[in-house]
């Protein structure tokens, strides 16, 4: 038998031993692997798109390893995010259908047991949840099926409530706003003024935007505020979805984006709150903006991510009170893991922000002690229950229920809501949230004590709490590794 020495090993094989050795390797199944695979001794580096150490080695087999690469964040090179296998599973057609039968249930529900404006609501939105459902099932798109949900269970019921209902208070309040601003500089009625609790303008001055095109004489759907209020919600929520990509030059990351937005917009906890106009969404959506601008770029945020984070929740700081809470709170998760410059550089962007949109939609406040006599009253007494007019509003929650009992009921029920706060204080200090996953998980929990014990506090205040962990769920990747990239997925390690 004919023997050949083979190039590869040296060794001596008989000759057809080799063709049957070729027969044998393409019967095997290949795994395609990039980058090739090296001796384990060898080690390469390359710069990836100028600010990433990228390092191949041979680790196949080895734990923690990844396979065939992994990112290192050295000298100033930040690591990339890479999202795990689990990374998109809320957003899998399982998941999406599971989460769609349980908003199909609470609009069936609410069209049974409530009247008005949440009727109309609940009997779009319960077409247009089955209406998804069904094209999930038929194994439609997951997109389409999501923007039909929105179109029917959002944009449907809120240009049906625009035309054939008329203003809901709140929207009257705004529209009137925007009209003294115009004439007045302020937003507010003095308090020789008001004759009744409509006479109160809860909002800060920000609000009064969405009521100026029709004070400039714009009429119909143009002029209505729930139309720009829906406008200002699904922008800064479709950005907050878009900057906590893990890579902004993925396809599959952006569709995610759109299916995340789509999503939030189309649940009950926002879609219900949009379609019957209440001023809560455009407040969220800016709070999650800024949760998202907070997210680090590299082991730290950069001072442009800490500023642009701060400016955003002086904003919406600017629309309610309620986002005011999330100032403590990132500020302590800034300090803790960013150190106490960006911390700094954060409530600095913050305050200026609000001090500036106040100086320039509320200018009376600045020479006419009347003017910010009526902004404190309007916008912190009123909400806290101590004017001489109160809301109308009722719920069964705790501090509502006190409230209800007296004076000495309400005296207990402000008591309660400031011992929540320093609470929440207190825990800032002794155990301050290290990452934006912690600090919405902090203010999820401030702000559903805030809304159980505080007086005169409805149901629909939950959208915050409910709408801040809908939105890490459906931003799974930032939990799997601490930062970001804009660059293109790192092939292999996946």
């Amino acid at each position: 038998m004919p023997y050949r020495v083979t190039a590869t090993s040296g060794s001596i094989r008989p000759a057809g031993q080799r063709r049957r050795d070729r027969l044998a390797a393409a019967r095997r199944p290949r795994l395609a692997l990039w980058p090739p695979r090296l001796p384990r001794q060898a080690q390469f580096s390359f710069w990836s798109t100028g600010d990433r150490l990228t390092q191949y080695t041979n680790d196949s087999g080895h734990p923690g390893t990844g396979g065939a690469s992994r990112t290192l964040a050295s000298s100033g090179y930040t690591a990339a995010r890479e999202p795990s296998r689990g990374s998109r599973s809320w957003l899998d057609r399982r998941h999406i259908m599971a989460a769609y039968g349980v908003f199909l249930v609470y609009a069936v529900i609410a069209a049974i047991f409530s009247g008005g404006r949440d009727k109309v609501w609940a009997i779009w939105a319960a077409c247009g949840y089955a209406v998804a459902l069904l094209m999930l099932w038929r194994g439609r798109g997951r997109t389409a099926a999501v923007l039909v949900s929105v179109a029917l269970a959002v944009v449907a019921p809120l240009l049906w409530l625009s035309v054939a209902y008329p203003l809901e208070a709140g929207m009257v309040v705004i529209d009137r706003s925007a009209v003294l601003l115009l004439h007045h500089g302020t937003p507010y009625l003095p308090s020789d003024q008001v004759s009744s609790w409509l006479s109160y303008n809860p909002y800060l001055p920000v609000m009064t935007l969405f009521g100026l095109p029709s004070a400039a004489g714009l009429g119909g759907l143009a002029g209505n505020p729930g139309a720009w209020l829906a406008l200002g919600t699904v922008v800064p929520l479709a950005a907050s979805f878009w900057v906590a990509m893990p890579h902004r030059y993925c396809s599959a990351c952006r569709r995610n984006a759109l299916l995340g937005t789509a999503i939030a917009v189309a649940s009950p906890v926002i879609g219900l709150n949009l379609a019957v106009i209440t001023t809560d969404p455009p407040v969220l959506a800016l709070m999650l903006l800024s949760l998202a601008l907070a997210l680090p770029a590299g082991t730290k945020a950069t001072a442009a991510g800490v500023v642009s984070s701060g400016a955003v929740l002086g904003v919406a700081c600017d629309l309610k009170s309620t986002a005011w809470l999330a100032v403590p709170v990132l500020a302590a998760m800034f300090a803790c893991r960013d150190g106490a410059r960006a911390a700094f550089r954060f409530l600095a962007a913050s305050v200026v922000t609000a001090g500036a949109l106040i100086a320039v939609l509320a200018p009376a406040v600045l020479f006419r002690p009347g003017a910010l006599e009526a902004l404190v009253q309007n916008s912190v007494l009123f909400p806290l229950g101590l004017t001489r007019y109160k809301t109308p509003a009722e719920s069964l929650l705790p501090g509502h229920l006190l409230t209800a009992m007296g004076t000495a009921g309400h005296v207990v029920s402000v008591g309660l809501l400031l011992a929540a706060g320093l609470a929440v204080a207190i825990s800032l200090v002794i155990r301050p949230p290290r990452d934006v996953p912690a600090a919405i998980w902090r203010l999820a929990v401030g702000l559903a004590l805030m809304f159980l014990l505080g007086p005169d506090v409805r149901f629909g205040y939950f959208i915050y709490p409910l709408g801040l962990i809908g939105w890490l769920a459906l931003n799974p990747g930032i939990t799997q590794a601490p930062a970001r990239t804009s660059a293109q997925h790192v092939v292999g390690g996946q």
